[in-house]
């Protein structure tokens, strides 16, 4: 449990600072495009038809994430801001949210704030939040479901309160798009596997030990297992109600079951070649980029560029090294680092699930959610260098993702540029193109 004085520690503040921050700067430019761009082509049409329930389109992903932008067109109108506000806020929310994660993690202000730096730089959160597409949703409410439960074993006397939301998070995210699936299990395993290791002689029933102290496994399975189910299958039930195509009705899945096997069988028979496709270790060494955009729109040529940080989506590969160093040899040292070696664990097991998954077809923006893990290894390590007094050469590298950043900042928001082959500023490397 915290202490007082770890307690009085707590940067809450500048993480709302943070997630405020960047939510203003990410609201620059964000109507233009003025008009839909790269896959918003697919998802407003999709939005509209959830607004209209007339015909049941866009079958291949769960609803929760296009449902949501309808609500922001119902709320903010049928125009670019509709489109992409409650995108924008997401954005925020999986800041905000990733950042108290890190912190009930470690009780680490420099982890926690250079975390913070680390991913409001790192160009992925930036320009998934600005586009009215799936991702940003899934990120955030697995961001949010991860803050809640790290937050319940560190405070077990709010536990159950933070079990539920976790759950219901979890179940969020997966309704908002599969990609959360590989995650979803993660904290009732976790939770299963730390109350096995107690050795407890009541295993389901007893409420003492690891990891939140005061429930019970069975409870855990409540929270953790059934009621994400319970949510993800709620997300469909307004697909009952379509006027053509809804569930059940004549030449549409007859259930929801069935509905699933359509999803599964779109999923994997998506094998035209795309001239954005790329494998996952393109992503690993930042070689392969996607343009959102690049023509001339709204009186200018302007460009939104989908890559990482040169400097961080690179530096963060030996950091991922010595979390894992740290948490297998320190162990055996006795001074084992399970936060940093979960960091490590949750990176491979979210960019292994692309190297298996059956989809042939696969994108940069895929490494979303693997690139959050990377930039928490590379903040624990910037955070040992801080302990340690290494102080400047732990906000170098803070310094320099800020001011590349900075650099990169009009072709990653679209700013007016200087011509058609403005963009050669940007494209550092081939496959940049």
């Amino acid at each position: 449990m915290k202490s007082a004085r770890t307690a009085s520690q707590d940067p809450i503040g500048w993480c709302a600072l943070f997630a405020t921050a960047f939510l203003a700067l990410c609201c620059v430019r964000l109507t233009i495009p003025s008009i839909a761009y790269f896959d918003e082509v697919h998802y407003v049409p999709a939005l509209r038809e959830w607004i209209a329930l007339d015909h049941f389109t866009n079958r291949e992903h769960p609803p929760l994430a296009k449902q949501l932008l309808a609500l922001s067109v119902l709320v903010f109108g049928d125009n670019p801001l509709g489109w992409r506000a409650l995108p924008v806020l997401a954005g925020a929310l999986a800041l905000f949210a990733a950042m108290r994660a890190l912190w009930f993690a470690t009780l680490s202000r420099f982890a926690t704030l250079g975390y913070g730096v680390l991913l409001v730089t790192g160009f992925h959160l930036f320009v998934n939040a600005r586009i009215a597409m799936l991702d940003i949703f899934y990120l955030a409410f697995l961001a949010l479901a991860f803050w809640q439960g790290a937050a319940a074993m560190r405070e077990p006397e709010t536990g159950r309160r933070r079990l539920a939301i976790t759950g219901v998070a979890l179940g969020l995210a997966m309704a908002a798009k599969w990609n959360a699936l590989v995650l979803a299990p993660v904290p009732g395993l976790v939770f299963l596997g730390l109350r096995w290791a107690a050795g407890r002689r009541r295993l389901f029933l007893s409420r003492r030990g690891l990891p939140v102290p005061g429930i019970t496994l069975v409870e855990a399975a409540l929270w953790l297992g059934i009621v994400p189910l319970v949510v993800y299958a709620a997300t469909y039930l307004p697909a009952y109600l379509f006027a053509d195509g809804a569930i059940g009705s004549a030449g549409a899945p007859r259930d929801i079951i069935d509905l699933h096997r359509t999803m599964l069988t779109m999923q994997e028979n998506v094998v035209k070649p795309h001239p954005y496709q790329s494998v996952w270790w393109q992503w690993v060494l930042n070689l392969r980029a996607i343009w959102y955009l690049y023509e001339p729109v709204d009186g200018a040529y302007r460009g939104i560029l989908l890559i990482g940080n040169p400097l961080t989506m690179l530096l963060g590969l030996p950091a991922l090294g010595w979390c894992l160093w740290r948490g297998v040899v320190g162990r055996r040292a006795g001074r084992r680092d399970p936060v940093a070696l979960s960091v490590a664990l949750l990176y491979l097991l979210t960019l292994g699930f692309w190297i298996v998954a059956a989809k042939p077809i696969q994108f940069y923006y895929h490494y979303m959610l693997p690139s959050m893990f990377l930039l928490a290894a590379l903040a624990l390590a910037l955070d040992a260098l801080w302990t340690s007094g290494k102080r400047w050469l732990a906000l170098a590298p803070l310094a320099i993702s800020a001011a590349l950043f900075a650099w990169f900042y009009p072709i990653l928001s679209a700013a007016p540029l200087e011509g058609k082959m403005a963009f050669l500023d940007y494209v550092w490397l081939k496959g940049w193109q």
